[in-house]
């Protein structure tokens, strides 16, 4: 496959890896010559942006809000995280061969068209709803650190941050994550060991959760980590075609791993330790003065690093649904005008950071259904040659978007367990907790599996298996 646009493919020739250069066009495949980067450096790229509040803050849901003890709270966090974090090293292992973002590679399950349900709500979801919450965190800590400034002000100076790195684009984001990953990583490790001291590990919980608030922390742990999911093959397309996938999605995988599933710890201690917040004093509080001020910094970077990615990956998925931009820097407009719109949300809710409490516990509604289509379609079309697919505006594949939009529909209405909605199921049998993510994850699969044969892809090669000679749908 080759870039649609030969003006873009000049721009990408001079854009190559320089760093302080705009990243030209949307989501054409990187050409072979312009290929650079190395596998582990998806260790720091998907470390970095976990290290900030946004991250404590799902651990100390465990307790506060799900009546979850420490250890029940660390059971779901280890195993969501898990999960989540496999699903990401899957996906990243996948980038360097066909050198395209997530969300355009995406529409071989769903069509040129139907690729809108998904890379419509992750542009909505990553561009504008977790800019907003990873910038009023950034800018609570940093009023916190800097009381002098006012709040409205911190939030216009970390959004300022967050949109001149993801207005210039990939080589400008990879780089602050490397440069961040040492201090973040040191200062977050530190910090975090010191909260587990401070904390009651073996209290017993005023309110019990019993097994329907552990289901449904660990849902909102699976959450958390599969969030990043939608993006993953963003930053791996520009590694080297003949580096290793396996070795770029373990790496992947690790770094979101070992970060989420430490600073959620640390979260769910802060509760055992008696603090009831959900902002970052919470976690400041329970450290040394010089220290809880350089952690207010870290998760001030910490959040610059995760909405660096936010809205990079959100003006990808935005281009990626198919929307008519000819600019060369389509992508960074596009960039821009979500960070714009992020401000705006953020600055309702600077105020009250609890409002998006329930944002952090839903992203798995969507992630869960998109990826059982996507991994199902992935296996069928195994040993087949998907690139043309990817740039055929004719293509169609109904069965993806209908699959995903009933999952979606059903799993919701059916097994939701959230404070403004309950459904049916968890109403009746409250031990049900929220297993909305994995009822939308096996009945997409199952829809797509069945689908896919009833109504074949209209364009397109078809979906023949390798040497096992299955039928096409």
């Amino acid at each position: 496959m080759t870039v649609t646009d030969p003006s873009v493919e000049a721009l990408q020739h001079q854009y190559g890896d320089r760093v302080v250069a705009v990243e030209p066009g949307g989501v054409e495949f990187i050409p072979l010559s312009e290929r650079h980067g190395r596998p582990i450096q998806m260790l720091w790229t998907w470390t970095s942006p976990n290290m900030e509040f946004a991250t404590v803050a799902v651990g100390i849901l465990g307790p506060l809000a799900f009546g979850l003890t420490f250890w029940q709270s660390f059971l779901a966090i280890i195993l969501g995280t898990a999960v989540g974090a496999a699903t990401q090293g899957l996906l990243s292992a996948r980038g360097p061969k066909h050198g395209v973002p997530q969300m355009v590679l995406s529409r071989t399950a769903f069509g040129f068209r139907g690729n809108i349900l998904p890379a419509g709500i992750n542009a909505l979801v990553a561009g504008i709803g977790w800019f907003a919450v990873n910038s009023v965190s950034g800018a609570l800590a940093l009023h916190a650190l800097v009381g002098a400034i006012p709040a409205v002000l911190c939030l216009v100076i970390v959004v300022a941050a967050e949109l001149t790195l993801a207005f210039f684009g990939h080589n400008l984001v990879q780089a602050f994550e490397r440069y961040a990953f040492p201090v973040l990583a040191v200062v977050f490790v530190v910090a975090s060991v010191l909260v587990l001291t401070k904390g009651d590990l073996g209290a017993v919980a005023q309110e019990p959760g019993g097994l329907g608030g552990f289901l449904i922390m660990l849902g909102a742990t699976y959450g958390y980590a599969a969030g990043w999911n939608p993006y993953a093959g963003d930053y791996t397309r520009y590694l080297p075609a003949d580096s290793s996938g396996p070795k770029a999605g373990f790496f992947a995988a690790l770094g979101i791993f070992w970060s989420c599933a430490l600073l959620e710890t640390a979260g769910a201690a802060v509760v055992s330790a008696g603090q009831t917040a959900l902002d970052p004093s919470a976690f400041t509080n329970l450290l040394p003065t010089w220290l809880g001020s350089l952690t207010l910094l870290a998760v001030v970077v910490g959040a610059i690093s995760a909405n660096a990615i936010n809205v990079y990956s959100g003006s990808l998925s935005f281009v990626a649904a198919g929307v008519p931009l000819r600019s060369h820097r389509a992508r960074a407009l596009v960039a821009a005008g979500f960070g714009v719109i992020g401000f705006f949300v953020a600055w309702a809710a600077i105020g009250d950071a609890a409002t998006y409490e329930g944002f952090l516990l839903v992203i798995a509604y969507w992630v869960a259904p998109w990826l059982g289509v996507v991994l199902v379609d992935w296996w069928l079309r195994r040993g087949t040659d998907i690139d043309p697919l990817l740039v055929d505006r004719g293509y169609r594949n109904v069965a993806g978007p209908v699959a995903m939009g009933v999952a979606m529909l059903v799993s919701i209405l059916l097994f939701c367990n959230q404070q403004r909605y309950v459904g049916p199921v968890p109403s009746a049998v409250p031990d049900v907790g929220d297993i909305t993510a994995p009822v939308g994850f096996v009945l997409a699969a199952l829809i797509y599996a069945v689908m896919v044969r009833l109504v074949p892809p209209s364009r397109g090669p078809s979906l023949v298996g390798s040497a096992r000679g299955r039928t096409a749908p």
